[in-house]
């Protein structure tokens, strides 16, 4: 496929439209790391999806799951997952569908976490003690983009304090990384209260929750984008950036691959399946940055 990317060949990619694709890399190169941002998800997407045969935690799954929610706190945050999660990922339902039922979800379960008097002071305890594991290559994707001064925007509908203390605890949270994400509100005594809108849940991550965010339009000048997602919520992630020239859009089919395979490959331009690493982006950022 491409010589100068061999990560293209793993057994993990499968892309439609191959030509087109080495056309949108071949461009995002001729144009150079000063044109050059990357937007990504980050719960399953710089995250690993599993890990030794165990699914890993999501950011809200390393708070649920901690010592710090009652038991009854974490079966009511169980059933709210079980009742959802087959209406986020049910590929034949219509986002206007999802909308309203993710919203419903979302706020429920910031409900039910603000009721648990989480501290402040132990969120870092929380996530040194979950199993939560970025990709493999997390360094290499980081590092490079650090060295080369690519921002990297990451934009998630999980736990902002809690996803910003599992890439500080990788050493990796550089000056070029910025996340937009539900974060958390603490009282006085740095106890949770609430957490501050706008709520970000799987499918509005686009401009309506980006109103008066300066951050795309001060990268004005950055219109080749590599976009990094994991569901079809993600493909929206650009779409606060004023103007695109090059967008490759890389997605990681993690889960129910069989049955999603063809709308991921419609929607998609490389899709990595069942892939726990950042080989095939690192891969693409090599031949664009270095050579």
């Amino acid at each position: 496929l491409c010589p100068q990317v061999p990560e293209l060949e793993k057994a993990t990619v499968r892309i439609q439209q191959p030509e087109r694709v080495m056309g949108i890399i071949r461009s995002i190169k001729e144009q150079g790391m000063n044109k050059l941002q990357v937007i990504s998800d980050f719960d399953m997407t710089l995250s690993r999806f599993g890990c030794n045969g165990r699914r890993c935690p999501t950011s809200h799954n390393i708070l649920d799951n901690s010592r710090v929610i009652s038991d009854d706190g974490k079966k009511k945050l169980k059933d709210l997952l079980h009742y959802y999660y087959p209406i986020e990922i049910d590929p034949n339902r219509t986002l206007e569908e999802k909308r309203p039922l993710m919203v419903e979800w979302w706020t429920r379960a910031h409900e039910l976490l603000s009721q648990q008097k989480i501290q402040k002071g132990d969120i870092a305890q929380i996530v040194r003690e979950s199993d939560v594991m970025l990709r493999d290559g997390f360094n290499e994707l980081f590092d490079q983009l650090h060295k080369y001064n690519v921002p990297l925007f990451i934009f998630s509908a999980g736990v902002g304090d809690i996803l910003e203390e599992v890439i500080r605890q990788a050493n990796v949270f550089y000056s070029n990384v910025n996340v937009v994400s539900n974060y958390m509100d603490f009282d006085d005594n740095g106890v949770l209260t609430h957490f501050k809108g706008p709520l970000i849940h799987t499918y509005n991550k686009n401009n309506s929750v980006l109103q008066g965010s300066e951050y795309f339009q001060q990268l004005s000048t950055r219109t080749s984008i590599i976009l990094l997602g994991d569901s079809m919520g993600d493909l929206t992630m650009a779409d606060g950036v004023p103007s695109v020239e090059n967008i490759l859009k890389i997605g990681f089919l993690n889960d129910k691959v069989e049955e999603r395979r063809g709308k991921y490959l419609d929607a998609y331009d490389i899709v990595l399946e069942s892939d726990e690493t950042l080989d095939v982006v690192n891969g693409i950022l090599r031949y664009v940055l270095i050579e």
